[in-house]
């Protein structure tokens, strides 16, 4: 049953009442934007024109930034090296007046970059067309670990939730929610976005986590092939191997699929168009709305919900993308009167 859309929009019109802790990896994302000028004699490859570099959150620090831009009070804690992209993000978020005491400077360490090259003709569109990630050649100290456990400790007292968001960069680890989960006790929901180690937190205390299908199928070393049957069976397993309350496995233009303890899986439909126009980034709005909805009191299916209309509309809009407050009640609206279209 779908859920009540009155309902939706009360827990959206409280999300500037809530704090969202964030233990995240966080990354850069780089955009390179050039028109095509020709073919290179050099080689089989395009000459851009070089039109504007853009830098933006990405990672962990995109699912802050959808936090920031849907009206909650969000206390980022994650590293970042002594570096310009590390001081690129700090300023970015220090602009929307984001409390930055918790991201960590790490010696000897650089900040993750993902730099995305789009080409287009003058007046078209831009496409990807290549991507390279700088990525830390050393793993976080001990002592930088150690410090953004603490940091985070401290925060979690001023929440009811933490997003936890894992890049395999080493500011999430299953060790440090294992260790919050004893600090805080059964209070505290934790949601995990991991992108490659799911299974290593099957002891850590999470309440909930957010994977797509692939992850699913990569932790369970098996495939879907897109089979329903196939898709409960793995997020049943999952929900129970990693003893959570809920699982929501988002699955591109299938929806997504919310798995709870004593209830049936219920699969919810995409919202909008499934032809999206970028999908980069749309796990990090997922779990941000969803982690925020707990916050204001939603039930896991109704976070769930909340997650499916908000990603139906960030992948409608190109590059690293988030989702506003007011795009996401303009759209339950919508959809209360009718028109089931995003604005």
């Amino acid at each position: 049953m779908t859920a009540d859309l009155t309902r939706l929009e009360e827990l959206v019109e409280s999300f500037t009442k809530q704090t969202v802790v964030v233990l995240a990896d966080l990354v850069a994302d780089r955009f390179v934007s050039g028109d095509i000028s020709r073919v290179s004699r050099e080689a089989p490859v395009l000459i851009l024109r070089h039109r504007e570099t853009e830098l933006l959150p990405g990672g962990g620090a995109h699912a802050t930034n959808n936090l920031v831009d849907l009206g909650a009070h969000v206390l980022p804690v994650g590293a970042i090296g002594d570096d310009d992209a590390g001081r690129a993000l700090v300023s970015y978020f220090k602009m929307k007046n984001v409390d930055v005491s918790g991201l960590v400077r790490a010696p000897g360490w650089s900040t993750p970059v993902k730099t995305r090259y789009l080409a287009g003709w003058t007046h078209t569109t831009r496409q990807q067309v290549l991507r390279v990630d700088h990525e830390p050649q050393t793993p976080l100290s001990a002592t930088t670990q150690r410090t953004l456990l603490k940091k985070t400790a401290q925060r979690i007292r001023r929440s009811n939730v933490l997003l936890a968001s894992d890049y395999g960069f080493g500011s999430v680890t299953p060790l440090s929610l294992k260790s919050l989960r004893r600090t805080a006790g059964t209070k505290l929901k934790i949601t995990l976005d991991s992108r490659f180690c799911l299974g290593d937190y099957r002891a850590a205390g999470i309440t909930a986590a957010t994977p797509n299908e692939s992850e699913l199928e990569s932790m369970h070393h098996t495939r879907t092939s897109n089979n329903p049957a196939s898709v409960e069976t793995l997020g049943q397993q999952t929900l129970k191997a990693l003893h959570l309350e809920a699982l929501v496995l988002t699955r591109g233009k299938d929806g997504m699929v919310i798995f709870e303890r004593n209830n049936k899986p219920k699969h919810i439909p995409v919202y909008g168009s499934d032809e999206a126009a970028d999908v980069t980034g749309a796990g990090d709005t997922v779990i941000a709305v969803f982690t925020l909805a707990l916050a204001a009191g939603a039930t896991y299916s109704e976070a769930a919900e909340l997650a499916n209309y908000a990603a139906g509309i960030v992948v409608m809009k190109r590059g690293t993308a988030t989702v506003r407050r007011e795009e996401l009640l303009t759209a339950l609206r919508n959809e209360a009167t009718g028109k089931n279209r995003v604005l």
